[in-house]
C-alpha cells in the first residue's frame, strides 16, 4: 500500500544554527516541501540582514533538495510600518515569544498591554502579515497555556484584520477558542497528537518527550486528535521538532524540545489510518497551511509505503521521538 502526499509543509520547525543545522534541515528537506522557520536563534533574527544570511545558510545546509524555508521575524514591539514593509517580502510571518517562556526566548514580549504593542501589529495587519504566538503565562506549569486564552481573544478582537497562529496549541480550551474568533488558527505538533504528561512524567522520567508547552491531560489530546483528524480549516502541522544534542537532553537541566522532524509523515500516516481519516492528511499537512497563509509552493510528492520502519536510535548526537521503536509506514 501506498500514500501519496503534496507538498506536505511544516508550520513550525526549529533548524538550530552551524554542526546541528546541517543534521537536521536535511532531515526535514527529504520530507517536506517547505517549512516555516522558527527565529528562536542566537541572536534571534530580528534585521533583514539577518534573515537572508540565516535563509542562505539553511539553503545551503540542504543541498539540491526542493525545499523552500519560510522565514519568520523574532518579534519586536519596536517595528515600524517602514521597516516591515521593507522587510515583509522576505518573511511569512513574525513570531512572538513571551520573555522567558522556551528556548531562547529571552528578550520577548514582558507585557501584553494592547497600546504598548499596538504600532507594530496595526502595521502588520495593514501589511497581512500575520502573527505567530507561543501562547504561555508565567503560571503553574499545567495551566500557562490556558491563562493565555484570553490574551489570545484581547488581541483578536483588538486587531481583527491580523491573522493570529496559536503555536502548538495543547488544550481543548484552544481548541474551543479557534471557532470564537474569525482570525484565530492554530498549529498542532505530532508529539501532542500522541502523548500525554503521563508519558512523560508517570513512571521514570523521559527525557526526550520533554516540551514546553508541556503535553496535558487525556482529554486535551482528544480534542487536539479531534480537529487535526478531521482537518479542521484552522489547524494546520506545525512540528516544533525541535533538536537537542542528546548530552543536552539527559541532564540536569534537561532541554526542552522533542525532534520529530524524520518521522512525522510516516507517523502522522499510522495515526490518520489508525482512526480511518487518511483522506484528511493532505489538508492537514498542506492544503490547510496554503489557505490560512495564501502561499502557493513547489510541487513535490512525497510516497510513503506501508512497510514496517525501525526508527534509528539517534540521528548524529540527537535521539528522536520514539527511538528504536518500529513503526508501519516509511518515506520511499
Amino acid at each position: 500500500m501506498q500514500l501519496k502526499i503534496n507538498s506536505p509543509l511544516d508550520m513550525h520547525l526549529h533548524l538550530r544554527q552551524g554542526d546541528m543545522l546541517k543534521v537536521v534541515a536535511p532531515l526535514s528537506s527529504k520530507s517536506f516541501a517547505g517549512a516555516l522557520i522558527m527565529p528562536n536563534t542566537l541572536p534571534p533574527i530580528t534585521t533583514k540582514e539577518q534573515v537572508v544570511t540565516y535563509k542562505q545558510e539553511i539553503l545551503d545546509a540542504i543541498g539540491n533538495d526542493e525545499f523552500t524555508p519560510y522565514m519568520s521575524l523574532f518579534f519586536k514591539k519596536s517595528y515600524t510600518y517602514k521597516f516591515l514593509k521593507d522587510i515583509k517580502d522576505e518573511i511569512l510571518s513574525i513570531k512572538l515569544y513571551p520573555d522567558g517562556a522556551t528556548t531562547n526566548s529571552d528578550g520577548g514580549v514582558a507585557s501584553f498591554d494592547i497600546e504598548s504593542l499596538r504600532e507594530t501589529l496595526e502595521a502588520m495587519s495593514e501589511l497581512e502579515i500575520p502573527l505567530n504566538i507561543h501562547g504561555e503565562t508565567t503560571g503553574f506549569v499545567m495551566d500557562r497555556e490556558k491563562e493565555f486564552i484570553p490574551i489570545y481573544e484581547q488581541l483578536a478582537t483588538a486587531f481583527p484584520k491580523l491573522k493570529i497562529i496559536m503555536e502548538h496549541i495543547t488544550t481543548k480550551d484552544a481548541v474551543q477558542a479557534l471557532d470564537r474568533h474569525p482570525n484565530l488558527y492554530a498549529t498542532i505538533t505530532l508529539h501532542h497528537l500522541f502523548i500525554t504528561l503521563d508519558d512523560v512524567a508517570g513512571g521514570l522520567l523521559q527525557p526526550h518527550l520533554f516540551c514546553k508547552p508541556i503535553a496535558k491531560r487525556p482529554e486535551d489530546r482528544d480534542a487536539l486528535l479531534n480537529v487535526a483528524l478531521n482537518a479542521h480549516p484552522k489547524v494546520m502541522f506545525g512540528s516544533d521538532s525541535a533538536p537537542h544534542p542528546k548530552d543536552k537532553k539527559e541532564a540536569p537541566g534537561c532541554a526542552a524540545g522533542v525532534f520529530t522532524a524524520p518521522i512525522a509523515l510516516p507517523l502522522l500516516a499510522e495515526l490518520f489510518e489508525k482512526h480511518n481519516k487518511l483522506e484528511n492528511l493532505q489538508n492537514f499537512v498542506s492544503s490547510n497551511a496554503q489557505n490560512i497563509y495564501q502561499i502557493k509552493l513547489i510541487s513535490k510528492e512525497i510516497t510513503l509505503t506501508k512497510e514496517k520502519f525501525t526508527i534509528p536510535q539517534k540521528y548524529e548526537n540527537v535521539v528522536p521521538f520514539m527511538s528504536e521503536e518500529t513503526i508501519e509506514w516509511k518515506i520511499v
